[in-house]
């Protein structure tokens, strides 16, 4: 018997429903009032755009295109809705775009919902503040869709560049996003509708992936690659690297690990669920898919598993390849390509969830079928039960000091030359007024000038030297006697030096810097140099070069407007429904 109207309907919101439900259990307090600010998630009330946000700065351009984009959004939407919106609705999409790829059952919808919104992945790259990781991870399932949808009807989707340059807001979402496409929807059909349909993917992919792609190509000569892979490549938790890849896990920061990781059982118990419905429904997901789309499916998850796992075994040879080749330094943070996973994972696990029903139906037990299936849904949850509530109230928002909003209207209204030096040296911080909790130094995004900011690192006692090569002569700038400061850092193009006084972990006193002081708070000093800046000149070439990249980077969405108004259009005239 065919199922009643409203019996389908709540089949179709129940997924949705379930989705909202664990996003609102995962963030939990990450949702109220003031920003969230964890290790690289930082976020500030009014993005200024700069010019070192388009990729003209001197440093290595790590958040191209992200914080141009926000930049331009936030003109829209305040910082603070805006930062919510991210990253309960990248969840929400991840969750929504994993029912879509498994297909229409209801338990093969809500255990993808599940896997989907709640792994290791997921938590860990939340608490350590990667959200354009997580926002090209959410568009990974329809990217899958879409790509496979391109290939069989050798067109390309209106979705798909929509779509593309919102996943590759950094550049490793940009690579496994390029990757999923792809791998999915390049035909190898000679037929001519499959090449060009092949063609426009190659192009679209190559678009959305533009900015970042020209900035990094243009800084290759003044990147410093250091041997880092060790320290950032894929770790161990409570299982081996190897087996805690397989459970969507092993990122390198042993700080934003779940405490449950660290034992054996429950990392185990998961390890298991995830090979056991996998090994259910491969048959059936094999069946329905087809050999290409299989095939494209396993390779993506192959390639994830074997980039993560080739930096735990041969991190050397991962450092050597990146000391040689442009951008191969991406893979060195291992477990970050662990999101190709993700369309296979749950494709598998929705696949082995119908099976189970199917089984018991077969026996005579429906019932027991669903039953198993209700809890197979809760599994994920179940194993790591201390990422509820914001990870255990980890995730809090907090609010910036009052003086530092002085300081950007005092800084914006006196409009100095140059760049602004921020001080002490340091990369990150870890302020009372964020609850003590480590942050990626905000005070360069909060204000408004393109800054310079010491950010070596060091990870298990190794150095990593930082992105800007005007630091080490800064420091010497800085080392001088008081009169000379300011001059030398003039030369360098630094026209006004801003002053954590708060800084956490307390760090030596920063080298006072004569000039006119515009802002002098509890927390910062903000000081405007009287001398004649040696204003950065950005090389003609450059800016033509990146001009070209950003208006690829747009024209890529724009061409997916155009696709959804031309075909409505079409539609419209042939009397169907748009």
């Amino acid at each position: 018997m065919a199922p009643t109207t409203s019996t389908s309907r709540v089949q179709q919101l129940l997924p949705a429903a379930w989705c909202v439900v664990l996003v609102g259990l995962l963030l939990g307090p990450a949702l109220g009032p003031g920003f969230l600010l964890t290790y690289d998630l930082v976020w500030v009330p009014d993005l200024a755009l700069r010019p070192d946000f388009l990729g003209t700065g001197g440093a290595l351009p790590r958040a191209v295109p992200s914080d141009a984009v926000v930049a331009v959004v936030d003109a829209l939407v305040p910082g603070m809705l805006l930062e919510k919106l991210v990253l309960a609705g990248s969840l929400v999409a991840a969750g929504l775009g994993a029912a879509r790829l498994v297909g229409p059952r209801l338990s093969a919808r809500l255990v993808a919902v599940s896997l989907a919104v709640w792994n290791p992945f997921v938590v860990e790259r939340l608490w350590l503040g990667h959200w354009t990781v997580l926002v090209g991870y959410a568009c990974l399932p329809w990217l899958a869709g879409a790509a496979i949808r391109a290939r069989r009807e050798r067109r390309v989707p209106v979705s798909l560049p929509l779509l593309l340059p919102l996943a590759s807001l950094s550049a490793s979402a940009g690579v496994t996003s390029a990757v999923v496409v792809l791998a999915l929807g390049v035909s190898l059909s000679r037929e001519g509708g499959s090449r060009r349909t092949s063609a426009w993917l190659v192009l679209a992919v190559v678009a959305a992936n533009a900015p970042w792609l020209v900035a990094g190509l243009l800084h290759a000569g003044t990147a410093d690659i250091t041997a880092s892979t060790e320290q950032f490549g894929l770790h161990g938790d409570g299982l081996p690297a190897p087996l805690a890849a397989l459970s969507m896990a092993g990122i390198w920061n042993a700080q934003v690990v779940p405490g449950t990781r660290d034992g054996l059982l429950l990392p185990l118990l998961f390890l298991s669920f995830l090979v056991a419905l996998a090994a259910l429904g491969w048959p059936r997901a094999r069946a329905r898919l087809g050999r290409r789309t299989t095939a494209g499916l396993v390779g993506c998850w192959a390639a994830g598993i074997a980039v993560a796992v080739l930096t735990w075994l041969a991190p050397g040879a991962v450092d050597a390849l990146a000391g040689a080749v442009p951008g191969a330094g991406l893979v060195r943070d291992g477990s970050r390509t662990l999101a190709l996973a993700l369309p296979l994972l749950v494709v598998l696990a929705g696949a082995g969830a119908e099976e189970l029903v199917d089984r018991c139906a077969r026996r005579g037990s429906r019932e027991l079928g669903l039953l198993l299936a209700a809890a197979a849904t809760l599994v994920p949850v179940a194993v790591l039960p201390d990422a509820a509530w914001g990870i255990g109230g980890e995730l809090r928002p907090a609010d910036y000091p009052a003086d530092w909003a002085t300081a950007r209207s005092a800084l914006a209204d006196a409009d100095p030359p140059g760049d602004l030096l921020v001080l002490p040296a340091g990369a990150y911080r870890a302020p009372e007024w964020n609850h003590g909790r480590t942050v990626l130094d905000p005070l360069g995004r909060y204000l408004t000038m393109d800054w310079v900011s010491d950010d070596t690192l060091v990870v298990d006692d190794v150095t990593i030297p930082g992105d800007d090569p005007r630091i080490p002569r800064v420091e010497q700038a800085l080392a001088q006697p008081p009169g000379a400061r300011a001059a030398l850092l003039a030369d360098l193009g630094i026209g006004a030096v801003a002053v954590e006084k708060d800084a956490s972990p307390p760090a030596p006193e920063a080298p006072a810097v004569p000039g006119t002081v515009v802002a002098d708070g509890a927390t910062l000093r903000v000081v405007v140099l009287d001398e004649d800046v040696t204003v950065r000149e950005r090389p003609a070439g450059w800016v033509l070069a990146l001009a070209l990249a950003w208006s690829a980077y747009v024209g890529c969405a724009l061409v997916g407007v155009a696709l959804a108004v031309v075909r409505t259009a079409r539609r419209r005239r042939s009397g169907r429904a748009p």
